[in-house]
C-alpha cells in the first residue's frame, strides 16, 4: 500500500486531500510547514510527496532543493496557487516530478499521483469497462452497448468516478470532491444535475439512487 506525504498548511485543502487519497487506498501523513515536510520526507517511509509551495517556516521550493541536494529520490508533485510559467519552470527545474495548479479536480490529481507511483509496474488500464459500458481514458471516448456516446468533460469525469467504484455507493460529497475538486459550493445541486445528464445518455437504469446515502453504478443493469 502506497504512502503519501502531504505538505499543505491550508486545513481545508489538506483534509480534502487526505479523505480523497485514503478513499482510493493510500495511506497519508500530513504536515503543515516546510521544516516538518523536509524532515518527514527525508526520514519517513513515503512513496510520494504532495508539496505546497507557500508553506510557513520553509517554502516548498527550498524543501524541494534540499531534498534533491540530499540525493532524495522521492517523487514530488507540486501543488500550488502559483501557476505562472516561471513558477512551473522553477519547480520542474528544481527536481519536481509534476506540477498542478490550484484549484484542481481531484481526479486529475489522482491520475498524476498514480502515474508517478507506477514505476516499472504494469501500466494501469486505460479502458474502464463495467456492465456494457466502456470509457477510454486516453481518447476520452465512451461507449454503451457498442454505441459511442458523446460526453462532456465533466460528464466523462463523473462517469469515470463511478466506473472506478462499480456497485459502490458514492455520496454526493465524494462526487463533488472527486469531480469538481476542493473549490466547490457544498450547497450546489450540480451533482444532481449531472446525474440526470448521465442517465439520459447512459441509460436511467445504470445509475441508482440510494436514498439518504448517494448514488451507485449498477454493474448489471439488465
Amino acid at each position: 500500500m502506497n504512502r503519501i506525504l502531504i505538505a499543505e498548511d491550508e486545513a481545508r485543502i489538506a483534509s480534502f486531500l487526505e479523505k480523497g487519497l485514503r478513499s482510493n487506498g493510500f495511506v497519508t501523513t500530513t504536515v503543515r510547514n516546510g521544516r516538518a515536510a523536509l524532515d518527514e520526507a527525508r526520514h519517513g517511509d513515503h512513496d510520494l510527496l504532495v508539496l505546497d509551495i507557500g508553506l510557513p517556516e520553509m517554502d516548498g521550493f527550498t524543501v524541494l532543493h534540499r531534498l534533491r541536494e540530499a540525493k532524495s529520490t522521492i517523487p514530488v508533485l507540486i501543488l500550488t496557487a502559483r501557476d505562472s510559467v516561471d513558477d512551473k519552470v522553477a519547480g520542474l527545474a528544481g527536481g519536481a516530478d509534476d506540477y498542478l495548479a490550484k484549484p484542481f479536480a481531484f481526479d486529475e490529481l489522482l491520475a498524476r499521483v498514480r502515474l508517478r507511483l507506477r514505476g516499472d509496474r504494469v501500466a494501469e488500464a486505460t479502458v474502464l469497462e463495467v456492465g456494457g459500458m466502456s470509457l477510454d481514458l486516453r481518447t476520452r471516448r465512451a461507449r454503451v452497448d457498442g454505441r459511442e456516446i458523446d460526453l462532456s468533460a465533466r460528464e466523462f469525469a463523473l462517469a469515470e468516478a463511478f466506473c472506478r467504484h462499480p456497485d459502490q455507493v458514492l455520496s454526493r460529497e465524494q462526487l463533488l470532491s472527486q469531480v469538481w475538486g476542493f473549490d466547490f459550493d457544498p450547497g450546489s445541486n450540480v451533482v444532481e444535475v449531472y446525474i440526470r445528464y448521465l442517465r439520459r445518455k447512459l441509460g436511467a437504469q445504470r445509475i441508482e439512487t440510494v436514498r439518504g446515502m448517494g448514488y451507485r453504478l449498477v454493474v448489471d443493469p439488465s
